[in-house]
């Protein structure tokens, strides 16, 4: 469905403008894009693989303000950007194979446990800690598996890719937003890739949405790189809540299903 009015095409602009605002601060722009998909009437599939087109320009447009502010290396980090691409990539061929409320069942308290990890950790700043992991380890662990359930599934990965890179990689919270931008942009992607094969992307609303993101990405870019963590975490750990409460709010959820309600 492509035929959309003018009201609808301004709200799903306006929607992709604080997508990528959110994301680019604290990650979970698909939380906003999606839903506003769904109620233009543009069917599941449709849905998640334009957003996957839409998303990357605003990814993009953080990377590139990240690193013009040297916040991110773009020529060290394009390796793991790369497995990301493959693992995103892998992800989208098996998400018509794997079961999706499996995964379902358990994101909602992966989030929590992230958004109280965030919440609840002292001394987190944007001054990098103790590095638990080399970055080829983490390169080579870390990175293939938020890529990959990020292609299966999605909701969620970019707070994956912070915990990781705070816990693992030792990161400060600014230094891991930014760090964080790329390597989703690869794991987006790798799955876009897939989902454009297949014929699923609705390209012009993908491309009026991605200008969005855009302009979004560069607002809320700026304004992390003015507040670093007094911005950040707190998006963060609202926006982890805020999907794990819409993902058990669903009435398909098995834990809804298993306790009749």
């Amino acid at each position: 469905m492509t035929d959309l009015t003018f009201q609808l095409l301004a709200l799903l602009f306006l929607a992709a403008v604080f997508a990528g605002f959110v994301d680019s601060i604290a990650g979970g722009g698909g939380l906003i894009t999606i839903p506003v998909l769904l109620i233009a009437g543009i069917p599941p599939l449709e849905s998640i693989a334009t957003n996957k087109l839409q998303s990357q320009f605003g990814s993009a447009s953080a990377t590139i303000a990240y690193a013009r502010r040297g916040h991110v290396s773009l020529r060290t980090q394009l390796p793991m950007a790369a497995i990301a691409v493959i693992g995103g990539g892998v992800g989208a061929l098996l998400a018509s194979r794997l079961p999706a409320n499996l995964l379902a069942s358990g994101i909602p308290f992966l989030l929590i446990a992230i958004a109280l990890f965030f919440a609840l950790k002292p001394n987190l700043n944007d001054t990098d800690s103790h590095r638990r992991v080399t970055p080829r380890v983490f390169g080579i662990t870390a990175v293939p598996l938020v890529a990959l359930y990020d292609g299966i599934f999605g909701p969620g990965a970019g707070s994956f890719y912070m915990l990781g890179f705070v816990l693992l990689a030792g990161f400060g919270m600014l230094k891991a937003t930014a760090h964080t931008k790329l390597i989703n942009l690869g794991s987006n992607f790798g799955s876009f890739l897939v989902f454009a094969l297949t014929g699923s992307v609705l390209w012009k609303i993908g491309l009026l949405m991605g200008l969005g993101q855009l302009i979004g990405a560069q607002l809320g870019s700026r304004l992390a790189m003015k507040n670093g963590v007094r911005i950040i975490k707190p998006l963060l750990v609202i926006s982890c809540l805020i999907l794990a409460a819409k993902l058990l709010a669903d009435p398909a959820h098995p834990l809804r299903l298993w306790l009749g309600v």
